[in-house]
């Protein structure tokens, strides 16, 4: 018996595919598009029908290049973030605009956590949506002085606790690890930035909650959050992939989950050699849904934490420079050695200085061990000037671009760090695009919200929370930005060839939304609705908000 055909008519599909642009019927064989386009060109076919989606626009499942499975993880936390957010199981959390409400917040967690000293654990903190509030230890005293109280902010790059977890790590007036901010008296705020600030942290806790125990549920709720915004493929990228963490990943990534997951090895979990090694591992059990093979590296903080590593004129309000979590001959090294064993890594660098380093770096390692089409990628690049994004252009790299920080930290960024001059060229993708660099735009969920047409429309409009346009010159296109969030997207993971586009011979993964995003206006991409995602032709409907 041949094996069956299904053939979704849909209003109007935008396949990614220039050579077939617009079709209205797709064929689905075996979890693969067998053939793209209109009703009597797949009549042939036969198989069976399907009409559901006969009303609505499908577009490729998208591509969220740039996430973590803290998006599944965290929700079993304390979310204490300034904005709104949609939980993974639909809920509607909202946001706190101020420190009383924040520690209003984490006081009635703690009330229901059984045993007096299981470890509270909040996220999503920023100090920039608050008018500059800073949290410090008194404040988190104010919810527990008899259990360990951690908050971690929304750049997932600094952690405020209480006073016991300072005295739990060590932490005094005379502590001088960089990322350690002292009140007036002297003493430890309460405040730990970076890496080594936090990894001195996790020692007197005992472990790191930041990479604790991956269990199924934790997938099941990343996948659900993907899907609720229409992603079909998403990057957990920065993992450090030990044993225990990939049998879950193993384990939960079968035809349940409506998504594929590509994590990301995090470079500072083992030195390159132990890297390399595990990397073959990992892909030789490559699978449909589990797809191994990146190595993540990060250089830098965040902006808006003031930890990224910025080139002259600096800091635009005079905060002194940020940190390196990796020192530029180290980054050398690092690079140098995945790169000559042929694994693409994707580079963190916030600051236009860390972007510098990698850049370096890069050059470098192509210099010794020269390789086309590495596909080496940097990750947020927000700050890169125009000489550094011909520099990518010439070395082959590609970017990915944290767009959401337009609306996110956008007045910050104006006001506060880069200045009116340099926030115009914040995540510069109109440049990108006219130099014909590859590039995507993400979330870097849960840091902002996972939503790929949301993050489109921040590339679309460029305007800050407060409705400020932010360098008109550097907005994307509807269609750009649509490219962006699909085959953008999977050529920087290397899985064009597998997903980002509908056409013959790839996944059958679609995302089906109740508008057409090409006939709405730019300023409403945002509100457009996701009816469902569809993986490997498996149809996946999407709950109501």
């Amino acid at each position: 018996m041949p094996d069956a055909i299904t053939i979704f008519e849909v209003r109007r599909i935008y396949t990614m595919n220039p050579a077939r642009p617009v079709a209205t019927h797709v064929a689905v064989r075996n979890g693969r598009v067998l053939m793209v386009g209109d009703a009597d060109e797949v009549a042939e076919l036969g198989g069976t029908l399907d009409h559901r989606f006969a009303d609505k626009i499908m577009l490729p499942g998208f591509v969220e290049g740039h996430a973590h499975v803290m998006e599944g993880t965290l929700w079993q936390q304390t979310y204490v973030g300034a904005g709104d957010r949609r939980s993974p199981d639909g809920r509607h959390v909202p946001g706190l605009r101020s420190i009383e409400a924040v520690t209003g917040r984490l006081a009635e967690a703690s009330a229901a956590i059984s045993g007096p000293d299981k470890l509270l654990y909040g996220w999503g903190f920023d100090p920039l949506h608050l008018g500059g509030a800073r949290l410090t230890r008194h404040d988190l005293d104010r919810v527990s002085t008899t259990r360990p109280v951690m908050v971690h902010h929304a750049s997932l790059h600094i952690t405020n606790v209480n006073s016991l977890l300072l005295e739990m790590a060590g932490f005094d007036a005379q502590t001088s690890i960089d990322g350690v901010p002292k009140l007036p008296d002297g003493s430890p705020s309460g405040e730990l930035q970076g890496i080594a600030a936090r990894l001195r942290l996790f020692r007197g806790l005992g472990y790191n909650p930041m990479s604790g125990a991956l269990d199924a549920g934790d997938v099941g709720r990343f996948g659900a959050a993907a899907q609720l915004q229409g992603i079909t493929t998403i990057a957990d990228l920065h993992n450090e992939l030990n044993d225990a963490s990939v049998a879950v990943y193993r384990d939960a990534c079968t035809e349940g989950l409506p998504v594929r997951i590509v994590p990301a090895l995090a470079s500072v979990s083992c030195p390159p050699e132990e890297g390399i090694a595990k990397i073959a591992r990992l892909r030789a059990a490559n699978t449909g849904q589990l797809r191994f093979g990146i190595v993540k590296i990060i250089v830098d903080g965040s902006i808006q934490g003031f930890t990224a590593r910025l080139l002259p004129p600096g800091y635009h309000n005079g905060a002194p420079n940020g940190l390196w979590y990796v020192a530029p001959e180290d980054l050398d090294r690092i690079v140098g050695t995945y790169h000559a064993a042929g694994i693409q890594l994707h580079i963190h660098t916030n600051g236009n200085e860390a972007t510098e380093a990698a850049l370096d770096a890069v050059e470098k390692a192509q210099i010794s061990h020269p390789r086309p089409d590495h596909r080496h990628t940097l990750q947020h690049c927000q700050m890169a000037t125009e000489a550094q994004l011909r520099r990518v252009k010439a070395l082959g790299l590609c970017l990915n671009l944290f767009s959401n920080h337009l609306y996110y930290w956008g007045d910050a960024h104006h006001d506060l760090t880069m200045g009116p001059e340099r926030a115009a060229r914040l995540d510069a993708a109109g440049s990108a695009a006219r130099l014909g660099i590859p590039f995507s735009i993400h979330s870097d969920a849960p840091v902002t919200p996972l939503g790929p047409l949301f993050t489109a429309w921040c590339a679309v409009n460029r305007l800050s929370s407060s409705g400020r346009l932010l360098g008109p010159e550097e907005r994307l296109s509807v269609p750009q930005a649509l490219h962006a969030v699909t085959l953008g997207a999977a050529y920087t993971l290397r899985m064009d060839h597998l997903v980002g586009s509908i056409e013959a011979g790839k996944f059958a993964d679609f995302a089906v939304l109740d508008a057409d995003p090409h006939e709405a206006p730019p300023e409403h991409l945002r509100d457009i609705v996701v009816h469902a995602t569809v993986l490997g032709g498996r149809v996946f409907e999407v709950p109501p908000a």
